[in-house]
């Protein structure tokens, strides 16, 4: 599961209001953070030919509405500082924006990890209770969707960091400010603009895309159509099973001959139910002893998308509402329990998207009180009882439509940079391959429309997870991986100017997509921000891989470090995660010793070395190789083999 939807028609289509009174966009609402040193656009609708003046801390401009109803003014470049009030006349009435901060304004995009709220966080309860500066502010845009480009948001305010708000800020972009707020002193304005499971190409306008109108109007009815198909076939698996809300499949003992096997943790959707939402039940079950039934147990049950009541022997032991993000675990007292066997039965209610019993299979436990942990079993029966069937929520996966209606109202509204969190998504066979040339033209898109040909646009790296995507040989040596060529494709956009990007191989969760250390993350992309965005010499990534020398059965990699030295985590000159290959291209693993500013590489098994690589899987966990900061390595390889 990473991310939620909303409806998703057959008509692709969204009508652009009409004005007949004075009107701004929302950006420009009450508490509004706007760039400080740049000239500063103002623009909005009202009657054609309505003459309207901004007024802004003593300086005002004048324009007049065209035949379409928008009307632009400039006002000049304004210091940090504030609060101030924004008046705008026009049509007979006068729009007030008050307590306006001018600092600086970051765009914060992509998909769940850039998404997370700050209260599903390491150390979020003292977090949140410290959130108490209201010059960190974040502009939240909706998830909605376009087929074409709109000039509107589908909604958004502006809200000052406390603890009352704070929790539900981007937990990346909130530490990203906050760092960078201590750093200049200046307010900072975070307009978050994500959506999970977003990919890419739903980022980028149709010139970043090489489309045309006609060509994606016809992509996206063939996408409709087979999205058809796959409804029909789901609504046909699903037909034995009755709709019916207050079914209760609660009880101890149950006839389940007519219940299907799911494996389990999955969204039910990659169980071969695509395009289903509403409830569905899970059951299964589990052995104790009688010592163990009487001391009680805990039980873990993963992340349930959204809603669960959960029942032990049919006792009701717990259950959580909109939380599926949040692992369950959930205790079951003696009472509930007898030796021998034990029924556990769940049930699921999902509103969009992926739907089930997800995470990862160490959430799924019964853990005896006092003693070990044992994991439960991975197949499960499973039955709907009252389903809804559609593919609504794969709009967040189509070229153009979250560029339409989330990138493109915030035009032309000044930005200090960007910061990026997206690429899961895409980290398929093709997808990490495409993304190379698909990342760039959105960086330079991006740019193109904001008229700012060097805006700073800094990205996460994806972190270390077990994907599954790992292809290995007979030794278990990686032969491909889409998550590591995905990464590689990130890197390649560093040859674009005024660029960084936060490595975070060493800090993710192996068994979660969504690792909860976002302090780290938000850390590191201020660091780039820093030497990007403000100038600042400093160290702000680990050391970068630069060339490669062979002498004899050695390869020797040289690396950029930015001043700093080529170290091991944890001390010592050995260092992990490195490979050889031959002519014949067939990896082997390898030892690595540090000297100096370069790692020499060696394997037993490549007498002639001709490419080297580090890290190159899902989850490098060996991975070891840092700078003097304890900033690491990003991975690489030294021939695209």
């Amino acid at each position: 599961m990473t991310g939620k939807g909303i409806a998703f028609g057959v008509a692709l289509m969204f009508s652009s209001p009409s004005f007949a009174a004075l009107d701004l966009p929302l950006m420009f609402s009450d508490g509004a953070i706007v760039q400080r040193d740049k000239p500063l656009p103002v623009w909005g609708w009202a009657t054609p030919g309505a003459k309207v003046k901004v007024g802004f801390d003593g300086k005002t401009a004048k324009a007049t509405a065209g035949q379409d109803g928008r009307w632009q003014v400039q006002l000049p470049a304004h210091r940090a500082g504030g609060p101030y009030t924004l008046t705008v006349t026009g049509d007979g009435e006068t729009r007030s924006v008050s307590d306006v901060l001018v600092g600086d304004v970051w765009l914060a995009s992509g998909q769940s990890n850039m998404e997370w709220p700050l209260l599903q966080t390491d150390g979020a309860q003292a977090e949140i209770a410290r959130a108490n500066d209201t010059s960190i502010r974040h502009f939240k845009v909706p998830k909605s969707w376009a087929d074409k480009p709109e000039t509107h948001l589908a909604g958004g305010s502006w809200k000052a960091a406390s603890p009352q708000t704070a929790g539900d800020f981007s937990a990346v972009a909130y530490y990203f400010a906050k760092d960078l707020r201590a750093a200049t002193g200046v307010p900072v304005g975070i307009i978050d603009s994500s959506w999970g499971g977003s990919a890419i190409e739903a980022w980028m306008g149709l010139p970043m895309l090489g489309l045309d109108k006609p060509a994606l109007d016809a992509k996206l009815r063939a996408k409709i159509d087979a999205d058809a198909k796959v409804e029909a076939g789901t609504r046909a698996k699903i037909a034995r099973w009755p709709n019916d809300a207050n079914a209760d499949f609660s009880a101890a003992k149950l006839d389940e001959r007519d219940w299907a096997a799911v494996k389990v943790p999955s969204i039910w959707e990659l169980q071969g139910y695509p395009g289903m939402d509403g409830v569905a039940w899970y059951r299964t079950t589990f052995k104790l002893s009688a010592s163990e039934a009487k001391a009680g147990i805990s039980l873990g049950l993963g992340q349930i998308d959204d809603d669960d009541e959960t029942w032990v022997n049919g006792q009701r032991v717990g259950g959580l509402r909109q939380a599926w993000n949040i692992p369950r675990e959930y205790a079951v007292p003696a009472a509930a329990l007898h030796a021998g066997r034990n029924t556990i039965a769940v049930r699921v209610v999902d509103e969009s998207g992926g739907g089930g019993i997800g995470g990862s299979a160490t959430q799924l436990y019964v853990q005896i009180n006092g003693g070990a942990r044992r994991a439960l079993t991975d197949e499960w029966k499973f039955r709907s009882s009252d389903a809804d069937i559609t593919l609504r929520d794969e709009k967040n996966q189509l070229d153009t439509l979250l560029y339409n209606k989330m990138i493109h109202p915030l035009q032309p509204y000044p930005l200090r940079g960007v910061i990026w969190y997206q690429g899961e998504s895409n980290a398929s066979d093709t997808g990490a391959t495409r993304y190379r040339d698909q990342f760039k033209a959105m960086i330079e898109g991006w740019r193109g429309d904001w008229h700012a040909p060097k805006l700073p646009f800094l990205w996460v790296q994806l972190a270390n997870w077990v994907s599954g995507s790992d292809q290995r040989d007979a030794s278990g040596v990686v032969s491909a991986s889409p998550w590591a060529t995905l990464r590689e494709s990130q890197s390649a956009a560093l040859s674009l100017p005024a660029t960084a990007q936060a490595v975070i191989v060493d800090v993710g969760d192996p068994d979660d997509i969504h690792p909860r250390d976002k302090g780290t993350v938000g850390h590191r992309l201020a660091l780039g921000a820093r030497h990007v965005a403000y100038g600042k010499t400093q160290v702000y990534s680990g050391p970068v891989y630069r060339g490669i020398d062979i002498d004899g059965d050695r390869a020797i990699l040289r690396f950029d470090t930015q001043g700093s030295v080529v170290a091991v985590r944890g001390g010592g000159r050995q260092a992990r995660g490195f490979e050889l290959a031959g002519a014949d291209r067939r990896w082997y693993r390898a030892t690595a010793e540090v000297v100096g500013d370069t790692v020499v590489v060696r394997s037993d098994a490549v007498a002639q070395p001709a490419a080297a690589r580090y890290a190159w899987s899902d989850n490098p966990a060996e991975a070891d190789l840092v700078n003097a900061e304890g900033l690491p390595a990003s991975p690489f390889r030294t021939q695209a083999w």
